[in-house]
């Protein structure tokens, strides 16, 4: 697209490329931390069709810090257990086992449209709303690091050149911005077609479970939408690419399933895939620009959602003073993990369980019947909490130096890299109206019924709600010197 110098320059310190649930949830929480920041997408507004359906229970966390959390449940279908086939019984109550770990134990069935109404609507609410229409060009990157990143994008009013200390490619897994960096983007694209459907009028669906549904050839789960048998369908269909009808007579024979109208169907390939990396110099990418997954966990917009939490919250520290750039690594070593583990585990995994064919289908059958016994009894012991915490996104570790480093004292302690306890006293003390530079204190908590923070111990807390450093307390006080020794790790290390 050619420019001139006479094409329209506007300046911003944060430009996020993409208004999609990661995107707008980057400008929320950047507007919130008082940093000068734009939201712009090609789209004409916000998503209209469901797409992503689940809203998981540290992405509830993440609202609730945002004073948006009872908006998000006011419009929610709450799903609490998994029942392993329409007739079965109990089934697996991953809530129950998430009771205790989380404010907001179980899943809350919240499509993406709405996520992106919701935020967005909020953003134009304070005065940062998102300039919609504006498709990127082109971008390009300073050699040195006083530069700063201009993007061309075309408007409905023609060129426009945008200038930026800081880019985020928030724009999906096809990211212009990705492909600008030159990015390598690894993994494998599922052999099998993925087919999703939001049917009305499903009979026999749970109103507040997920399903799995075993057929002869076929694997399904189904999403609780809402009342008057509203359900969403993902199943494997196989190695060719249907026509809709086709796909959907398949699915109603082999599977039983049985419904009045077709609200939306789609049938594409599935991606299990991570960018090589999340951070070019002041580029940074994040939710399915940086790693995309399979829609059946229910994981991927959660992912994002956290990736664009986490990722404002280290641009609003830097662009304070509090961390120096050199601490915006850690967005990678921190969130390219947690996309890892996804995809190594939750997807793959599922490509094996649902692929088609009778002799998969036979052996799901058998499967079925013994997870039918054995998973309630399994979510009762140990197991079930670390299980629950793995679904809910909310087990997390964010490892204070980089592997293989040596463990500095003040990172010694289990808590450090982990979220805050969820009480009702942390999460008010991350609740302002306005998101604070940073948590200022000392606080003095309630007691930590399981005993993961000490009474006898001093922690430092990021923004995210993540314990960041914890020292001794003698006597009433902490050695200077060893405050000064995490904080100058924290902040230059990164």
């Amino acid at each position: 697209m050619p420019t001139t110098s006479a094409t329209p320059l506007l300046e911003t310190e944060v430009l996020v490329v993409g208004a999609g649930p990661t995107g707008l949830m980057a400008g929320l929480v950047l507007h919130r931390r008082g940093v000068q920041s734009l939201v712009i997408d090609g789209k004409a507004g916000p998503t209209r069709e469901s797409r992503a359906l689940v809203v998981q229970a540290r992405s509830m966390e993440i609202y609730d810090q945002l004073g948006l959390a009872e908006q998000v449940l006011a419009g929610a279908n709450p799903a609490e257990r998994i029942q392993l086939g329409p007739d079965a019984a109990p089934g697996i109550d991953f809530g129950r086992a998430q009771e205790g770990w989380t404010r907001f134990p179980g899943a809350q069935i919240f499509e993406q449209s709405l996520n992106e109404e919701l935020l967005s609507r909020t953003l134009t609410a304070e005065g940062a709303a998102v300039r919609w229409g504006l498709r990127f060009a082109s971008l390009e990157v300073p050699t040195g690091p006083s530069g700063r990143v201009e993007l061309q994008v075309e408007g409905p009013d023609g060129p426009l050149r945008i200038r930026a200390r800081w880019v985020i490619g928030a724009d999906g897994a096809s990211s212009p911005v990705r492909h600008a960096l030159d990015l390598p983007f690894e993994g494998i694209t599922d052999d099998a077609t993925f087919c999703v459907a939001d049917l009305r009028g499903v009979t026999g669906s749970p109103a507040n479970s997920l399903t799995a549904r075993f057929g002869r050839q076929r694997f399904a789960i189904t999403f609780p939408m809402g009342p008057g048998g509203h359900v969403r369908v993902v199943w494997l269909h196989g190695e060719t690419e249907p026509a809709q009808e086709a796909a959907l007579a398949g699915m109603r024979e082999d599977l039983a399933l049985t419904y009045d109208r077709v609200d939306w169907f789609s049938a594409y390939r599935v991606h299990h895939r991570v960018a090589s990396h999340f951070r070019q110099g002041p580029v940074l990418l994040a939710g399915d620009a940086a790693h995309v997954h399979s829609p059946v966990g229910g994981q991927g917009m959660n992912t994002g959602l956290q990736d664009g939490h986490h990722l404002a919250h280290l641009l609003a520290d830097v662009s304070a003073g509090h961390l120096a750039d050199a601490a915006l690594d850690r967005y990678e070593r921190e969130r390219r993990p947690v996309a890892m583990t996804l995809i190594n585990a939750t997807d793959r995994a599922f490509g094996v369980i649902a692929r088609p064919g009778p002799g998969t289908g036979f052996l799901r059958r058998r499967a079925r019947d013994v997870l039918g016994v054995l998973a309630p009894r399994l979510l009762a012991t140990e197991l079930g909490p670390y299980v629950a915490g793995l679904l809910g996104q909310y087990r997390i570790r964010y490892h204070a130096v980089p592997k293989g480093d040596p463990v500095p004292r003040w990172a010694r302690d289990p808590a450090v890299g982990v979220r805050l306890p969820p009480t009702e006293e942390n999460a008010e003390a991350h609740r302002p109206t306005g998101l604070p530079d940073w948590v200022e204190g000392p606080f003095t908590f309630s007691p930590d019924l399981r005993g993961r923070l000490r009474t006898d111990r001093l922690y430092l807390v990021r923004p995210d709600g993540f314990v960041a450093a914890s020292w001794p307390v003698h006597a009433g006080a902490v050695a200077v010197a060893d405050v000064r020794e995490a904080l100058a790790a924290y902040v230059v290390r990164g």
